[in-house]
């Protein structure tokens, strides 16, 4: 389905971004490993990616920096080739009260999860529109969409996420590139179990399907768009949240 094409997830150490990268090699895409961090868990993906037949590569950025972003597309297309596929999955949380929120906090989550997004949107889509080819999956979150307490900074960003997946697909549509977003809920992950019990049960609570879901949720939400079964689809985002936003 996928064969052929390069891909490069960002955050792709562990969690959703390690599913995401997994997922697209199963489909036949060679993947470039983005960590900002943790070398070890981003060689860990590339190990696992290859034992699929795979290429693939780590490469270190801190996406809310420009320079950065823009040595990483030049390691990828090096190594692997010019990104086919961008699926910008990094991503940090600085949780506090509005009131007491300090202006670090709401910057470096901005910094962070929106502006690495446009950096990596605006470097891949060049590549793309040269090529009249590209698929761009913008992951935002069920926060970006209705809202939630102790989060304006993470909100924030998520919601400005699909202002601008919505704004670039208008202007790459005519070169044949789809830009989306997938809107997860809460996902089992190492952040969410983090999570007290009583906060847990609030959640599972707003849930209709009445579970968290699985990293493999959001990674199938994302190949689909990926593939050329959703060539059809952009400017959207899919609510992958176990009915929640309902």
């Amino acid at each position: 389905m996928l064969e052929g094409r390069i891909a490069l997830v960002t955050g792709a150490g562990r969690g959703i971004g390690r599913e995401t990268a997994l997922k697209l090699a199963g489909y036949g895409a060679d993947v470039a490993v983005n960590y900002s961090g943790s070398k070890e868990k981003a060689e860990e993906t590339v190990r696992m990616i290859r034992a699929l037949g795979r290429r693939a590569v780590a490469v270190q950025a801190d996406v809310s920096k420009q320079e950065d972003c823009e040595r990483m597309f030049r390691e990828v297309k090096e190594t692997l080739g010019t990104v086919d596929i961008l699926v910008n999955n990094a991503g940090i949380t600085r949780d506090n009260l509005a009131v007491r929120m300090s202006s670090e906090e709401f910057e470096q989550v901005i910094d962070t999860n929106l502006k690495g997004a446009f950096f990596c949107m605006k470097l891949a889509g060049r590549d793309m529109m040269k090529k009249r080819y590209g698929r761009i999956i913008n992951l935002s979150s069920i926060s970006g969409v209705r809202g939630n307490a102790g989060q304006m900074n993470y909100c924030a960003a998520k919601a400005g996420i699909i202002g601008m997946t919505k704004c670039l697909a208008k202007e790459l549509a005519s070169r044949g590139v789809t830009v989306n977003a997938v809107a997860p809920g809460y996902i089992d992950t190492d952040m969410t179990a983090a999570l007290p019990e009583k906060v847990k049960e609030a959640v599972l609570a707003q849930i209709p399907l009445g579970r968290m879901g699985q990293p493999k949720d959001i990674a199938e939400a994302v190949a689909f768009l990926a593939s050329d079964r959703a060539a059809y689809i952009t400017g959207q985002t899919i609510q992958v949240d176990g009915g929640m936003g309902i």
